[in-house]
């Protein structure tokens, strides 16, 4: 039972059965000292006894005397005496009536008291007769002898009843002396008891709880040495990880700078599109003037030619322009493949740029397209051009021929300021991508730097636990010494 208790039930156990013994042992103490009390008691009572019974023996021999006294001198003072003598045999005899408890010794005492009433009745008589002037008759009564035989066999009641009372008052001394014995018996055997049993207790207990300490000491010195080779091994891992994220942060930068440069070129090459644009809406206008004049074609030829030599070379800047939006476009493509390394050296925290990067290319290479198609165009045109040049001469001729291939020049123009305007919006898409991507890379810089505070934080953290379980592991052995 006691191994279900916890620590605190075990001692209190060990204290409760020194105390339950210790009430046991007060409780039979108390109890004999009541016996010896009550025995002590009717000690003190047969004591009490014994001194009144003698004391009415001398008041019935005090009372015979002062009757005799005042039968002889008929003095006041005998007479007073005799009444006082008399006044305390009766207070002994009531007395002795509550005190007496002994069947035996009741009616011996009730025959002395009638014995001593008598010999009142026979003191009285004489007493009356001298009052009436018969001391003669008084003096014969008593010479008889009578109140002598009363006296003498009060006095064998008297004797008889000391006897038996000093009996009974030897046998309570000797169970008085025996309860005494007892008790001296029951307080010894049961100190002793009390005392060897709080010591095997005390000693079991303590045994107990000194095993309980130790395993326990025991277990909490290992948790605390494995806990300190798990605070060293995250120590070297938070170590290694702080370094790691440091080599993020550098990579993430020079990803920072990368995406500035993509946005710096995407900017460069949606200005050269829109110039291209702007070209392109002017040679839309120019054609638009062609067909206009086409009425006048015969008397315009040589401003025709004029024109067509003009749009030439706007068609030659056209592609110059386009070449430069090719190679901003091939450039473009090469920061992007820059950026999508960076991305997969970055590891998890640069998907997110795999993927803008991605989309970065996709536009370079679809910038790249709509530049080979305006180059595929331009050529066309030129060709066109070279064509209205060679039949120029014609004039009037081929009018017809002239008005649709100016149909055809304006439909291309058109075709171009569709492509270049592609062009354009792809590179502001590109621009807006960059941008967005440098703004990505700049929050993932600020994570980066938090989380490398927070690793230093949890390197400090760390050491602070490992100082407290070597504390912890010191404790323990302390504990384990005292055990």
């Amino acid at each position: 039972m006691l191994n279900k208790l916890k620590l605190r039930g075990r001692i209190l156990s060990g204290y409760s059965i020194p105390i339950a013994m210790s009430l046991l042992v007060t409780g039979l103490v108390i109890v004999n000292v009541n016996t010896v009390k009550q025995k002590f008691t009717l000690t003190e009572n047969s004591h009490d006894i014994l001194d009144e019974i003698k004391d009415m023996a001398f008041e019935i021999s005090h009372i015979q005397k002062s009757a005799r006294g005042y039968l002889i001198a008929k003095n006041e003072t005998s007479f007073t005496t005799y009444q006082e003598e008399k006044a305390e045999f009766l207070e002994l005899a009531d007395n002795l009536k509550q005190k007496v408890r002994d069947e035996q010794q009741l009616a011996t005492l009730n025959k002395m008291i009638s014995l001593g009433q008598e010999i009142i009745t026979y003191n009285e008589n004489l007493i009356n007769l001298v009052n009436q002037g018969k001391k003669a008759e008084a003096t014969a009564i008593w010479a008889r002898g009578e109140g002598r035989d009363l006296a003498e066999e009060l006095e064998e009641l008297v004797e008889a009843f000391e006897k038996r009372e000093e009996e009974t008052l030897e046998e309570r001394i000797q169970k008085e002396q025996s309860a005494l014995d007892s008790l001296n018996i029951i307080v010894i055997l049961a100190s002793l008891i009390s005392t060897g049993a709080s010591i095997a207790l005390g000693l079991w207990i303590a045994s107990v709880i000194s095993r309980i300490i130790a395993r326990t000491t025991n277990k909490i010195a290992s948790s605390a040495n494995e806990i300190a080779a798990t605070v060293e091994q995250q120590e070297r891992t938070i170590t290694q990880q702080a370094t790691s994220v440091n080599e993020t942060s550098t990579t993430i930068d020079e990803l920072g700078a990368s995406s500035r440069q993509s946005a710096e070129q995407a900017e460069s090459s949606a200005s050269g599109a829109r110039q291209v644009l702007d070209l392109a809406e002017a040679g839309t206008k120019t054609v638009q003037q062609t067909m206009q004049g086409m009425s006048s074609l015969k008397e315009q030829v040589r401003a025709i030619a004029e024109q067509i030599m003009r749009l030439s070379e706007q068609t030659g800047q056209i592609t110059n322009i386009s070449d430069l939006v090719g190679d901003i476009a091939n450039q473009t493509n090469m920061l992007a493949l820059n950026a999508a390394v960076e991305a997969a050296r970055a590891g998890e925290q640069g998907k997110g740029f795999s993927v803008v990067a991605s989309e970065i290319r996709k536009l370079a290479d679809e910038s790249k397209k709509s530049t080979e198609k305006i180059n595929a165009l331009v050529t066309d045109l030129q060709a066109s051009m070279n064509s209205t040049v060679m039949v120029t001469d014609e004039g009037t001729k081929k009018t017809d021929t002239s008005i649709k291939l100016a149909q055809e020049t304006a439909e291309t123009f058109v075709t171009v300021t569709d492509a270049v305007n592609n062009v354009f919006v792809n590179n502001q898409q590109i621009s807006l991508s960059a941008k967005q991507q440098a703004v990505a890379v700049q929050e993932i810089l600020s994570a980066i730097n938090a989380i490398n505070s927070g690793s230093r934080e949890t390197v400090t953290g760390i050491s602070q636990v490992k100082v407290s379980t070597q504390q912890l592991n010191e404790a323990a052995k302390q504990l384990q010494a005292l055990v």
